[in-house]
């Protein structure tokens, strides 16, 4: 790790003065200038801003501060939310770990995270060898030719699932951006990777009112039961009368190069039979577009099946 200065502003407006990085529970930080990966000169611990709360008297709204154990732990807070942040990192890790952090979390590709190769997203123009090399844990959705690392955090695919938005503020005052726009696509530039400017930090997100939201679930497949990242993950809420579907959110994860929100899914869902049957035939059209690497074919497999098998979970359905 190289060395920097530290500062500690005690109100938002002396941190948006500060041209430094920001630093709140720092699990994702400090890792990165472990490795050198990221080597900032001026670090700003915003951990004394008034950025914190959980609300859920009309939506649901939390401070960027607030911590994931916390949120996951609050009552009121959205199944599929609590269910995300509670599969997500280490106990110990949610312990510490800001929301507004673990949105902004950067990707655990290892050629990003080794300094010692090529990374587009590290330093544009020198390549990507994931897309030739070892690619199990890569992205077969939104890719480019300059990167296919797929976005780590759980809790973006459930909050982009109920269309959660964040707030931004700047010294020049504030802005809301839907969260499934903040995030951006890798394109010819992956080293853009979310909407913030400098000079923003995020205050809080929010997600609106959805009274059916109340069943939903997160379903994660990985390698091992905890402390892993997704091969595939479904964040899905579903509202069902009659024995039909009459309203239908999903997005998925581990699978894409950003939290990856399926309108094709939820336009066949609305109006089947909640059957087995109707939802194979809506998750078959999940992975439209993808483009398998060398290594990580069965993702397309592996994603129809968690989708399923989470639509089930809230049908009561047998499991897969």
């Amino acid at each position: 790790m190289r060395p920097f200065d530290l500062t500690a502003p005690a109100t938002v407006e002396e941190a948006l003065a500060e041209p430094g990085t920001p630093l709140a529970g720092g699990t994702t930080l400090v890792d990165l200038m472990k490795l050198n990966v990221l080597t900032p000169s001026q670090v700003v611990d915003i951990n004394a801003l008034p950025l914190r709360g959980i609300d859920t008297s009309d939506g649901l709204r939390i401070g960027a501060l607030e911590r994931m154990s916390d949120v996951a732990a609050h009552p009121g807070v959205y199944p599929v939310v609590s269910r995300a942040l509670l599969q997500s990192a280490s106990q110990q890790l949610r312990n510490m770990a800001s929301i507004g952090g673990n949105l902004m979390q950067r990707t655990r590709c290892t050629y990003f995270r080794d300094v010692a190769t090529p990374c587009n997203r590290r330093e544009p123009g020198s390549g990507c060898p994931a897309i030739t090399g070892s690619n199990r844990m890569h992205a077969v959705l939104g890719t480019s030719d300059a990167c296919v690392a797929t976005h780590p955090s759980d809790l973006a695919v459930a909050l982009v699932a109920l269309d959660a938005e964040v707030r931004l503020v700047s010294s020049g005052g504030s802005r809301a951006v839907r969260l499934a726009d903040f995030y951006r696509l890798p394109g010819d530039t992956p080293e853009v990777e979310t909407d913030l400017r400098p000079g923003e930090l995020i205050s809080e997100v929010v997600v609106p009112r959805l009274d059916w939201a109340s069943r939903s679930t997160y379903v994660k497949v990985r390698d091992r039961q905890s402390y892993e990242f997704a091969l595939a993950s479904a964040a899905v809420a579903l509202e069902v009368q009659d024995s039909r579907v009459v309203d239908a959110r999903v997005a998925v994860g581990g699978v894409a190069t950003v939290p990856w929100r399926l309108p094709v899914v939820e336009d066949a869902l609305r109006g089947a039979p909640a059957t087995r049957e109707s939802f194979e035939r809506a998750a078959s059209l999940a992975a439209e577009g993808a483009r398998p690497l060398s290594h990580n074919g069965f993702k397309v497999p592996l994603l129809e099946r968690t989708i399923v098998r989470a639509l089930l979970e809230l049908t009561g359905g047998s499991d897969l």
